[in-house]
C-alpha cells in the first residue's frame, strides 16, 4: 500500500508532510508534492498533517482521483525528492479547495 498525494495540493505544495515523513518519499515539481509508491511504508504519518487534506491511502482514494496514483508514481520517478520543509506557495489559501485543479500542474 502507498499514500498518494491527489488535486487539492496542486498550486498549494504545503510541505508539513515533509516533515513527517520518516522515509523522505515525498518529491517535488514545481507547484505540487507526489509520494514515491515504492518507498512509502504506509506510515500514515503525512495524512493528519497536510494542511490541504489532499493526501489519501491508494485504497481510500475517492474514485474520481484514481488517475492520481499512477500520476504520483509517473512523477515521483523524474522529479528530485524533498527532505526539508519550505513555505507554501505563495497564493496557496487562494487556491487550497478550489476544484478543477489539474489543469494548472506544472511538469
Amino acid at each position: 500500500m502507498t499514500f498518494v498525494v491527489t488535486e487539492n495540493c496542486i498550486k498549494c505544495k504545503y510541505t508539513d508532510c515533509v516533515d513527517a515523513c520518516p522515509v523522505d518519499c515525498f518529491y517535488e515539481g514545481p507547484n505540487f508534492l507526489v509520494i514515491h509508491p515504492d518507498e512509502c511504508i504506509d506510515c500514515d504519518a503525512c495524512t493528519p498533517v497536510c494542511p490541504a487534506k489532499a493526501i489519501y491511502r491508494d485504497t481510500d482514494l475517492p474514485v474520481n482521483m484514481g488517475h492520481f496514483l499512477e500520476l504520483n508514481e509517473e512523477l515521483s520517478r523524474q522529479w528530485p525528492s524533498i527532505t526539508d520543509s519550505k513555505n507554501p506557495l505563495a497564493d496557496a489559501a487562494a487556491w487550497d479547495g478550489m476544484a478543477g485543479k489539474l489543469t494548472h500542474l506544472e511538469r
